[in-house]
C-alpha cells in the first residue's frame, strides 16, 4: 500500500540526523534544514520503518493545541 495523500497540512521533510534506541521507545532527531524536530516513537515503528540516520522522512504533525509557557517577569 502507497500513502498518495494524507490531510495532516503542517508536514516537514527531512534526513534523520541521530536515533538514541531504547527497549520500548526510541527518540528520532529530524534534521529540517532550518533546525531539529525530535519524535519519540516506538522501537518496533523504528524497525518496521527501517529507519536509521540519513533516512529521508517526512514530519507530519496534527494537533487542536499549542501550549506555551514563558519565563518572562509578571
Amino acid at each position: 500500500m502507497t500513502i498518495t495523500a494524507i490531510n495532516a497540512r503542517n508536514q516537514f521533510p527531512g534526513n534523520i540526523k541521530r536515533i538514541k534506541r531504547g527497549d520500548v521507545v526510541s527518540e528520532v532527531e529530524v534534521d529540517i534544514g532550518n533546525g531539529i524536530i525530535t519524535s519519540i516513537v516506538s522501537t518496533s515503528s523504528v524497525d518496521d520503518l527501517g529507519l536509521k540516520p540519513g533516512s529521508q522522512v517526512i514530519a507530519l504533525f496534527k494537533s487542536t493545541e499549542v501550549a506555551l509557557a514563558s519565563f518572562a517577569p509578571v
